[in-house]
C-alpha cells in the first residue's frame, strides 16, 4: 500500500523537471494525477519550454505506474484554461486531496532594464499562475470537507533574493505571502499549506547560458562544467545543485501523514545556502 492510494493531486506544469518528478513521486505512492503545462515557448527565458512530446512522456511514466492521469495543454496565465483543466480532472476522478502549482519560469536583468513584457510574464506565470491554480481547485477542497494539503513551489529567492533575476525573486517573495495568507484562511478546513523553497535543481531552468553567466560573468560563454565549482561554493555542502526528487520528497513528506501538522512553513531544502550567504 502507498502513503496516498485513493488521493488525488493537481500539478501545473508537470511535463518534465520538478513538475514530472513531483507527479511519479505521488504516484508511486498511489496519488491519481491532475495536470497541465504549456508546452510552448516563453518569450523572456533564456531555455527551452517543455513539449507536447514531454508531457505525454509524464503521462506514459504515471500510467506504467498503475495510476490514472489526466492531463490537458494549459496556460496557467489564464484562469479559464485551469480550470477547464482542474474540471476535466475532477469529473473523470471524482476528487482531489493535493494541490502543487509548480509552473514557473525563471528570467531576468537589472531590475532598470528588464522590459516590462518580461516583468509581466513572470509574474503572470509565477505568481498568478499560482492563484489561478488555488482558486481553481480550493473549493473543492473544501466542499469535500475531509482536509487536504497544497504545497507552493518557493526557492531560496522567496527568502532573501539576488541581483539579475529581480522579477524571479519579487514573484517567489508573493509566493511566500500568498501561502501564509491561505494557510490561515484554510486552517479551520483543516487543509495545510505550506511552500518548499530549494536551493539550485538540475532542470533547464538553471542549466542555461543566461542563468550560468550570473554565476561566471568572467567568462564570455561559460558551461556546465565552468560553472559547477562556483554553484557548490554558495552551499554549505559540497553541492553545486540538488535532483528534483529532493524537492519532490520534501513535498511528500508535506502532503502525507508525516507532516500532519505542518502548515504555514517555509521548508528550506537548500544545502546550507541561506545560512552561509
Amino acid at each position: 500500500m502507498g502513503q496516498l492510494d485513493g488521493k488525488v493531486a493537481f500539478i501545473t506544469g508537470l511535463a518534465r523537471g520538478q513538475g514530472r518528478s513531483h507527479a511519479l513521486t505521488l504516484a508511486r505512492e498511489g496519488a491519481d494525477i491532475i495536470g497541465l503545462d504549456l508546452c510552448g515557448e516563453i518569450g523572456s527565458t533564456a531555455y527551452e519550454g517543455a513539449t507536447a512530446d514531454d508531457l505525454d512522456e509524464t503521462v506514459r511514466l504515471i500510467k506504467d505506474l498503475g495510476r490514472q492521469a489526466v492531463v490537458t495543454q494549459a496556460d496557467v496565465r489564464d484562469y479559464d484554461q485551469v480550470k477547464a483543466a482542474f474540471d476535466a480532472g475532477l469529473e473523470q476522478l471524482g476528487r482531489v486531496d493535493i494541490v502543487i502549482p509548480n509552473a514557473g519560469i525563471c528570467a531576468g536583468a537589472p531590475i532598470w532594464e528588464n522590459t516590462v513584457e518580461a516583468w509581466r510574464e513572470t509574474i503572470d506565470i509565477n505568481l498568478t499562475g499560482v492563484f489561478h491554480t488555488i482558486k481553481a481547485a480550493t473549493p473543492t477542497l473544501i466542499e469535500q470537507n475531509e482536509g487536504g494539503s497544497i504545497v507552493f513551489i518557493g526557492s531560496t529567492e522567496a527568502l532573501k533574493g539576488a541581483a539579475g533575476i529581480g522579477a524571479y525573486s519579487a514573484s517567489k517573495h508573493g509566493v511566500t505571502g500568498l501561502m501564509t495568507s491561505l494557510a490561515r484562511e484554510l486552517g479551520p478546513y483543516n487543509i495545510r499549506v505550506n511552500s518548499v523553497n530549494p536551493t539550485c535543481v538540475d532542470t533547464h531552468m538553471i542549466q542555461n547560458e543566461f542563468v550560468w553567466k550570473l554565476f561566471r560573468p568572467d567568462l564570455e560563454k561559460p558551461t556546465r562544467e565552468d560553472v559547477s565549482d562556483t554553484f557548490a561554493s554558495t552551499h554549505i555542502l559540497p553541492v553545486p545543485w540538488m535532483e528534483p526528487q529532493d524537492v519532490s520528497n520534501a513535498i511528500l513528506y508535506l502532503v502525507t501523514d508525516s507532516g500532519r501538522y505542518v502548515t504555514a512553513t517555509t521548508l528550506t531544502i537548500d544545502a546550507g545556502f541561506i545560512v552561509k550567504s
